[in-house]
């Protein structure tokens, strides 16, 4: 592979959240996409399903909790990954209050032979505190390292199509 190639590849991936090792151009873990959906799955075939995908809630009153809201997160590394990694998410209100904060590990084995770039998903079912209208933010970290976040624009009194809500309801 050539350097401008290679220059090319690690440029892409740094633009798109990746990092980069500063001793060669080979890049590091990082996040292909993550969002927020009713239900998420891994295949026995090990696809990753996800259904009912949301970025915005209305809810009838607040405070009130989302339940069972999935979090799903599409990491991507590969051999150079290899070992324990800690995750954590931080679930931020509008006016940047954190309401919520977890940490786990991630232990990535080694890939199959010839294979360079691994999938790696993660599925977390949360219950998700909401106390005020505007846009929240959950942020996952890598390492201790910012990776992105993920944005749930929160409206209430304000009903779907003209319909009404009872009292702790969430329509997203």
């Amino acid at each position: 592979m050539s350097v401008m190639h290679k220059a090319r590849r690690w440029r892409r991936a740094v633009t798109a959240g990746g990092h980069c090792s500063g001793r060669s151009l080979t890049c590091g873990m990082h996040l292909s996409f993550a969002l927020f959906a009713d239900a998420a799955n891994i295949s026995q075939e090990g696809k990753l399903n996800i259904l009912g995908v949301f970025d915005a809630v209305q809810c009838g009153t607040l405070p009130t909790i989302h339940p069972r809201a999935h979090l799903v997160v599409r990491l991507k590394g590969g051999a150079e990954d290899v070992g324990t990694h800690t995750v954590s998410l931080h679930w931020l209100n509008p006016q940047g209050q954190e309401l919520w904060s977890s940490n786990g590990e991630l232990n990535i084995g080694p890939p199959p032979a010839g294979v360079s770039e691994m999938d790696m998903p993660l599925i977390a079912a949360i219950d998700l505190p909401l106390d005020a209208s505007g846009a929240y933010s959950m942020r996952i970290a890598l390492d201790g390292e910012a990776h992105g976040e993920v944005g749930l624009v929160v409206r209430s009194d304000m009903a779907p199509m003209g319909a009404t809500l009872p009292p702790n309801r969430l329509v997203s």
